[in-house]
């Protein structure tokens, strides 16, 4: 069994999405606020909020986008 997704992975993934700064002009248009807004939020208001970043990143193209992909993906359904 993996372990817990916790609120300080999230918002380290989160951070990942907003330090990708080439990726803002074309993929990461709507993202970027709701990631902004993540960073204050912990919680059940936190996994409704990856809900709306993972589904506005669906085209980001990054190393690590998988992986914050799967963190976001945990976290929202609460493993």
């Amino acid at each position: 069994m993996t372990p817990k997704v916790t609120e300080v992975e999230v918002k380290k993934v989160i951070q990942e999405i907003l330090e990708d700064k080439k990726a803002y002009k074309t993929s990461l248009n709507y993202a970027i606020n709701y990631c902004q807004a993540a960073l204050g939020q912990s919680g059940h208001e936190l996994a409704i909020q990856c809900l709306y970043i993972l589904n506005n990143i669906s085209r980001w193209k990054n190393p690590e986008a998988k992986r914050v992909r799967e963190v976001l993906k945990a976290f929202s359904k609460g493993k």
